[in-house]
């Protein structure tokens, strides 16, 4: 679902397996052209580096040389655009620095399908016609014209998608955002009903705890800070339902204990996921396995 936010910016709302609406800000055309063009930088600066490597040990014939500085654009590009957005989930360095990330259409995780298919239509897209316009002198009057009706539609079609799409990710079915900042604030575990007893009235094992990381944890502690949604009974009901599915939750939640069980089950969960970044260990999200980090050294 298309809308806009307080800030103007167009958003898009996903609902994930959970069934916790998330709300994504779609990326603007001038902050993906500067994530775009960084990215060029970086993969230039690597073919220039390679090439003039070759070029200066005469490692091949003077006859191959320009042909396989031609191709280096192509085997470091590609390369570089899907494992970037495997290994960074949807970020290249250029997204990283201008804070954008590409994300799947359907709220999952974005799959190596999704990030090869998006990718190598950006070379028929993108770098193929550019590379056509470079040779426009050799080239016949209709293959210029084709070119740049080409280059015309692969412009157009994010200004005129609703979404900023452009033709790979259509096709992908992805899309590219705002990337989230999550910051985990101090006084909603602090006020929360559960924090002021002394007792809980809900145990949580470390097996409950080790399913969401701190992604999830954050898109609850918006559902509570949500006045709105906290005042939608059936949505906290859906919310409870779901996690305690997820996490294997055999104790039943009774009528009327939804929202004491959600603030327990975020204190518990944030307590959680503090204790293992104490320790040196990270849990992003649902999906993120558990990685550990080397210990800072104390000086």
């Amino acid at each position: 679902m298309n809308q806009t936010d307080k800030d103007g910016r167009r958003v898009e709302q996903f609902i994930p397996p959970e069934g916790v609406p998330i709300n994504f800000a779609i990326a603007s055309l001038g902050t993906r052209f500067g994530a775009q063009i960084l990215d060029m930088i970086f993969t230039v600066l690597v073919v220039a580096i390679v090439a003039f490597v070759i070029l200066y040990t005469g490692m091949l014939p003077a006859s191959a040389e320009t042909m396989l500085t031609v191709l280096l654009g192509y085997l470091v590009g590609v390369p570089y655009y899907v494992l970037s957005e495997l290994i960074w989930n949807g970020r290249t360095l250029g997204k990283r620095i201008t804070g954008i990330r590409v994300i799947n259409m359907d709220g999952r995780r974005l799959t190596p399908h999704q990030v090869t298919a998006r990718n190598l239509m950006k070379e028929v897209e993108i770098f193929a016609p550019l590379g056509l316009l470079a040779s426009v002198g050799t080239q016949s009057a209709w293959e210029n014209v084709l070119t740049g009706l080409w280059l015309l539609v692969v412009i157009v079609v994010p200004f005129t998608n609703r979404r900023r799409q452009r033709l790979g990710d259509i096709i992908a079915g992805t899309l590219v955002v705002d990337n989230p900042r999550s910051a985990l604030l101090s006084d909603l575990a602090l006020s929360a009903p559960a924090a002021a007893s002394s007792q809980s009235a809900f145990e949580f094992l470390p097996d409950h705890l080790d399913i969401y990381g701190k992604y999830e944890l954050q898109t609850l502690e918006d559902v509570l800070r949500d006045t709105t949604k906290k005042s939608n009974h059936e949505e906290i009901v859906k919310i409870v339902r779901t996690i305690t599915r997820r996490i294997r939750y055999e104790e039943p939640v009774k009528p009327g204990q939804e929202l004491l069980f959600l603030n327990e089950f975020y204190r518990a969960q944030r307590e959680h996921l503090e204790s293992l970044k104490l320790f040196g260990t990270l849990r992003e999200n649902k999906y993120h396995e558990h990685t550990k980090t080397e210990a800072k050294k104390l000086v």
